[in-house]
């Protein structure tokens, strides 16, 4: 697929007030650094795809099931937002190495999966900017440890996302070696998140726990990520959820047949009393 570029966006947002009397006063240099600034925010080019496949066919999906169930568990998305595959832009010197021919990559970060919350999640996007978000970062990251993506998604993300990103919630799954880590941003260090008895990890952000199942989704059988209630149960797919409520009518029929046949009987039995209802 070839690259596309898109223009940085430049929606309008509601002023914060601030105390002019507050801080160090604004002098006509601050004023032109400032502008110089939102002009390069403006004219940015911001690279939404990077032409490079996903590591499997089981990334994708996994990709893809993780959305579907955070929204499942969620609800509707008018307060969070939640992507997978997806550029995430925190500062123009990364941009700028991103637009870059040949791209410059080492400062780019586009975690496999990621949630934000208190954000208006029913509007589409083609990235995330900080500049447009009112410079909100992730709040729970994902990342599918592939062989090419070890030492980054194990030990330089460590680092990156708890001193860069400030990211209070980093998970990683390593489908090769069945390997599910987590860890909680204490101060500006990660401190590894304790699984319990059944190594699920507790996520203060989805409030819930994030665990390994084994199981068929889209007819495709494999360890996938999921998410768990805190009484245990699993969140179900869409898929799931239609085949519970089919299962629980069908149910309820035979339940209701079984109910009948037996009125039946005992009308029966009272007929050959001489007793007629």
């Amino acid at each position: 697929m070839p690259r596309t570029r898109a223009q940085s966006g430049t929606k309008s947002r509601k002023r914060q007030q601030f105390d002019l009397d507050d801080g160090p006063p604004i002098t006509p240099e601050v004023v032109r650094d400032a502008e110089q600034i939102i002009q390069q925010l403006q004219s940015l080019t911001l690279v939404e795809e990077d032409d490079v496949p996903l590591e499997s066919e089981w990334h994708l999906v996994q990709i893809h099931l993780l959305d579907e169930i955070v929204r499942q568990h969620l609800g509707d998305p008018n307060h969070y937002y939640c992507n997978g595959n997806m550029f995430v832009y925190y500062s123009v010197e990364q941009a700028r190495g991103v637009a870059a021919d040949p791209p410059n990559y080492p400062g780019y970060k586009g975690p496999d999966f990621f949630v934000i919350r208190g954000v208006d999640g029913t509007c589409m996007r083609r990235y995330w900017s900080l500049w447009d978000e009112g410079g909100r970062y992730p709040d729970l990251v994902v990342e599918l440890v592939s062989p090419k993506s070890v030492k980054q998604d194990k030990e330089e993300n460590l680092r990156f996302y708890a001193e860069v990103m400030r990211v209070p919630e980093y998970f990683w799954y390593d489908p090769d070696k069945d390997e599910l880590r987590g860890f909680r941003l204490e101060g500006t260090r990660y401190e590894p998140i304790e699984p319990n008895e059944r190594g699920w990890l507790w996520s203060h952000v989805l409030q819930a726990y994030i665990g390994v199942w084994d199981g068929f989704y889209n007819k495709r059988h494999g360890r996938w990520l999921r998410i768990f209630r805190t009484d245990g149960s699993l969140v179900p797919t869409l898929g799931e959820e239609a085949e519970q409520e089919r299962q629980r009518a069908e149910q309820e029929r035979q339940r209701a047949e079984q109910a009948e046949a037996e009125l039946q009987r005992l009308k029966q039995l009272l007929r050959e009393k001489g007793i007629e209802l």
